[in-house]
């Protein structure tokens, strides 16, 4: 579903990222690993084509982003560290305004169902946004990518100030989508997270892609240590 061909973006001289190659499969969860500065979010941001790579290939579902720009967006959702959301609406009224600005349309109850789907409690969704926590904005933020009808999810930091029980079960939340078939790409420093919930780990320095393993091969304490081998 993705595919990264020896991608490349330099700032001010700078490798940000430095001839990066991978594959994601349908249904699967990457997670990428790295320190701060390492090019997690510019992996991200060149895959929403919100910046333009130096050198490489990237493909979402075999198209070039490039030439396909209109049906990539349509195929993809974006969730930032810090959903942004209107807190004078609800979280239905939310889930609405985004959902008719991608083309779609639902019934109350569609939408109710949506947010349900995302874990997000019965009881907030009529609720203004600016009482939510971080965590039921997170929610809203994946009801949108289901109301979407995203193929792939890029998520940058999802699990990023989280408390324990939000963090479970937005893992939780993840391995369904996945198991419907949905893709998910996210940036994250959640060690413990990421061997729970991926697929896949990468883990990035320096601009570079130094590590991908399989999570069935490897625990928390292990991940631990490589990834602190690695940086």
């Amino acid at each position: 579903m993705l595919i990264a061909k020896n991608l490349s973006k330099t700032y001010n001289g700078k490798k940000a990222v430095n001839n990066v190659s991978f594959q994601v499969e349908q249904g699967s969860i990457f997670c990428l690993l790295g320190q701060n500065g390492a090019g997690k979010t510019t992996t991200i941001n060149l895959f929403l084509g919100f910046i333009k790579p130096d050198s490489g290939q990237i493909l979402i579902d075999n198209e070039e982003i490039e030439s396909n720009a209109t049906s990539i967006k349509e195929k993809t959702a974006y969730i930032p560290e810090t959903v942004q959301l209107y807190g004078n609406l609800s979280g239905i009224e939310n889930l609405d305004f985004f959902s008719r600005l991608a083309g779609y349309k639902y019934s109350q109850e569609k939408l109710q169902e949506f947010l349900t789907k995302a874990g997000l409690q019965e009881e907030a969704h009529l609720q203004h946004l600016s009482t939510y926590s971080k965590g039921m904005r997170q929610k809203v933020g994946i009801a949108v990518a289901v109301a979407k009808n995203a193929d792939v999810i890029f998520m940058d930091e999802p699990t990023s100030g989280l408390d324990p029980k939000a963090s479970a079960e937005f893992t939780t939340t993840c391995k369904e989508l996945a198991k419907e078939g949905k893709t998910i790409f996210m940036a994250t420093h959640d060690i413990f997270n990421a061997v729970h919930v991926g697929t896949t780990i990468g883990i990035m320095k320096e601009g570079s892609l130094v590590q991908q393993i399989k999570t069935s091969g490897i625990d928390a304490n292990q991940l631990k240590e490589l990834y602190l081998e690695t940086i």
